[in-house]
């Protein structure tokens, strides 16, 4: 008898046919004996919704009401499931994230996970039932609703696998498994039977939609060895684990492409020894991730920076940068404009000369200019303009190989 943790994302839950789907799927496990935590988010749609309302009303909503707001839709979701499987005989009740011990920090709508107590989940379980546990959100110390960024109920699983000592962790989605590319944008991407934490934290980080990042560094943090698999039919998923010595025979093992990204350039700055520190220092305060950055050379006792973050941070950065440069703060101070990122990602890259010269010369053969470059040791990303994303993200992958 195996304890299992099921998460289905926003498609896999989208309308009640679909919802008794999962019901199903779950009583397959049910009834061969397992014990089933299933984590839910909400469906598809709903929290764009309740977004697009909230900014109906102000601009820019205090965060704490979006919390409360947001963690609405997987609270709906959990009691509809409960109801599918009240209705074809399995015992099942809901959790909210509170209910189980979730508890994270301060940061509203991107609060990060501190302890998890679990509740009374495993009681739940031993007498019988399945426990459907909304995803996505958590409580404060104070005991304020928060929620976990984007892509949050990939964390609230693995976590919840990795309190329960879970035998297996399952993340049902509505793709089969972690491929070389998004299919929907390079035709011939293939499945990868399996790939390792560090390249699956590199392909998340950098725009593959498949799983949140935060869950993947959790998941190698706990050693939770997880499953990505459609919810839709029973076909082997991709197994995501610790790195194997085969892994580093491939030198690159995807490729990732995000257009959620928003190019910052912040002019007129001092140019002396600790400006970068105070302009980080800064982002860093308001919770703001920065991903690729370059320092322009300084003229005239002036310099500036350049940098990307997502594009949902934009206000946030502004706001914090214009407080903390108030003396600055005038014409070209804060700029922004639109920007992808395509990114090449494998183990392999380590012991593999090449990469970047692949890289660039295929984007120079398809006349696509880099406007900006950051490395890791498994990862080389580029910044390219928005319109050529799509072309960049299929000639490298042609260029590597990668194809089906």
């Amino acid at each position: 008898m195996a304890l299992i943790v099921q998460k289905y994302g926003g498609t896999s839950v989208g309308d009640v046919d679909r919802i008794k789907n999962v019901a199903s799927r779950v009583k397959q496990s049910y009834d061969a004996g397992d014990r089933i935590v299933v984590v839910v988010s909400a469906r598809s749609g709903v929290t764009n919704d309740l977004i697009g309302r909230a900014k109906s009303l102000n601009p820019n909503p205090d965060e704490r009401e979006m919390d409360m707001l947001l963690s609405v839709g997987e609270q709906e979701t959990i009691a509809l499931t409960a109801m599918a499987l009240h209705a074809i005989g399995v015992p099942a009740v809901s959790r909210t994230g509170q209910q189980a011990g979730i508890t994270t920090d301060h940061f509203h709508t991107r609060a990060r996970i501190t302890s998890i107590s679990g509740g009374d989940i495993r009681e739940q379980l031993d007498s019988g039932k399945v426990v459907i546990l909304a995803g996505f959100q958590g409580q404060s110390p104070e005991g304020h609703v928060t929620t976990l960024g984007r892509g949050g109920s990939d964390l609230s699983a693995i976590a919840i696998a990795a309190a329960l000592k879970a035998d297996l962790c399952q993340i049902c989605t509505d793709v089969d498994g972690v491929y070389t590319a998004d299919p929907r944008v390079v035709p011939d991407a293939k499945k990868l039977d399996e790939i390792s934490y560090e390249e699956m934290l590199e392909l998340a980080s950098s725009g593959s939609k498949v799983m949140q990042n935060r869950a993947v560094e959790f998941a190698q943090k706990f050693g939770v060895v997880f499953e990505v698999r459609s919810s839709f039919n029973n076909n082997p998923g991709t197994i995501v684990k610790e790195e194997a010595a085969s892994m580093e025979d491939v030198v690159v093992s995807g490729v990732a492409l995000d257009k959620n990204q928003a190019q910052i350039v912040v002019g007129e700055l001092p140019d002396r020894p600790g400006t970068a520190a105070k302009l980080f220092n800064a982002l860093a305060d308001a919770g703001i991730c920065v991903d690729m950055i370059v320092q322009g050379p300084g003229t005239e006792g002036r310099a500036r920076m350049t940098f990307t973050v997502p594009r949902d941070d934009i206000y946030r950065a502004e706001k914090a940068l214009k407080s903390s440069f108030p003396e600055e703060n005038k014409g070209k101070f804060f700029d922004v404009n639109e920007i992808a990122k395509v990114s090449v990602v494998g183990v392999g890259m380590r012991s593999h000369s090449g990469v970047a010269a692949t890289l660039f010369e295929a984007l120079a053969d398809a006349g696509i200019n880099i406007e900006l470059v950051s490395t890791s040791e498994i990862k080389i990303s580029v910044g390219v303009d928005p319109e050529d994303a799509d072309e960049a993200a299929r000639v490298v992958h042609a260029a590597f190989g990668l194809g089906g």
